[in-house]
C-alpha cells in the first residue's frame, strides 16, 4: 500500500498544503489539498473521500472538487464521515448558500456527492480498504483510523489531543506498518493546543508511549505552517527514533 502525501500541514501557505492523503487512485483521506495537487484526470478517478472531521483545512476542496466533476461522471462521489461531520457539511458547506448543494445536483435521486455516515467503533469498507474508525479528542467530533488493505495497515490519528481509544486500536492492529500522528503547535502554545484538541512536542512523547512498541515508523503531519521551523527544532530536540516529519509530495510504503 502506498500513501501519497498531497498536503501535510494543518493549514495552507505557499508551499504547504492542508491535510490530504491519496491512498490509491480512487480513495483519498481528507480533502485539504485535492484540486491544487491532482490533475483533472486524477480527480475524475476518485470515488471515495474519507474524512477525519469537518474543519475547513480537511474539507475545503470538496466544494471545488464537486464543481469540477459536474457533468463528468455518472457515479456519485461518496464522502464517508461521522454523523457530526456530515451534519456540519450539510448545514454549513453544501447548503445552497455558501455553495451549491451537490448532494441534490443534478437531482436528489442522482446526486454528484453522496454522504455516507459511519459509526465510531464499527469497521466499514471504503473501496479496497477496510477502515476502523475511532473517536479521538478534538474541539469537534473527530476520528482517527486504522486502515487495512490485505495484510498491511496503517493508523492515522486525525486531529486530536491526548487520547486513549485510538492507541488501543493501533496497538492491537496486526500488520501495522506506519503510524501518522498530528502535531500542530509548539510547546509555548500548549494552552491553546489543549483547548483546541491538538498535540505539541510536549505531549507527543507521552502519546507515542501508549503504542507500547517502537518498531513502527512514525510520520508527523498537521504542523501549522506559521510555526513549522519552530516545531521542527522542538521535535528534533526530543531525540525520538524512527520519526519523520512529512512534506508535501512524500510517499509512504506500507
Amino acid at each position: 500500500m502506498r500513501i501519497r502525501v498531497l498536503g501535510a500541514s494543518g493549514g495552507e501557505l505557499c508551499g504547504h498544503g492542508s491535510t490530504s492523503f491519496l491512498l490509491d487512485e480512487r480513495v483519498v483521506l481528507d480533502a485539504g489539498a485535492l484540486t491544487s495537487r491532482l490533475r483533472l484526470a486524477e480527480l475524475d478517478r476518485l470515488d471515495h473521500v474519507l474524512l477525519s472531521h469537518a474543519h475547513l483545512d480537511h474539507v475545503k476542496d470538496l466544494p471545488l472538487l464537486a464543481d469540477l466533476l459536474a457533468g463528468r461522471r455518472r457515479r456519485p462521489l461518496v464522502v464517508h464521515a461521522s454523523p457530526g461531520a456530515v451534519a456540519t457539511l450539510r448545514s454549513s458547506l453544501f447548503n445552497g448558500r455558501l455553495w451549491p448543494d451537490f448532494t441534490r445536483i443534478p437531482s436528489a435521486r442522482r446526486p454528484l456527492v453522496r454522504f455516507a455516515s459511519f459509526r465510531h467503533g464499527v469497521p466499514f469498507r471504503v473501496g479496497a480498504f477496510r477502515v476502523a474508525p475511532v473517536r479521538v479528542s478534538h474541539a469537534v467530533e473527530s476520528t482517527g483510523f486504522v486502515v487495512r488493505r490485505g495484510t498491511a495497515c496503517f493508523a492515522i490519528s486525525g486531529d486530536t489531543g491526548p487520547t486513549t481509544a485510538f492507541w488501543r486500536e493501533a496497538r492491537r492492529a496486526q500488520g501495522l506498518r506506519a503510524l501518522l500522528v498530528e502535531v500542530s503547535f509548539p510547546g509555548r502554545m500548549q494552552r491553546i493546543a489543549d483547548r483546541a484538541g491538538h498535540l505539541t512536542p510536549r505531549t507527543l512523547p507521552g502519546e507515542l508511549a501508549k503504542l507500547e512498541r517502537d518498531d513502527v515508523p512514525v510520520y508527523l503531519y498537521h504542523l501549522k505552517p506559521a510555526f513549522r521551523a519552530e516545531l521542527r527544532e522542538e521535535i528534533g530536540g526530543l531525540g525520538l527514533r524512527g520519526v519523520k516529519i512529512l512534506e508535501d509530495g512524500d510517499e509512504i510504503e506500507t
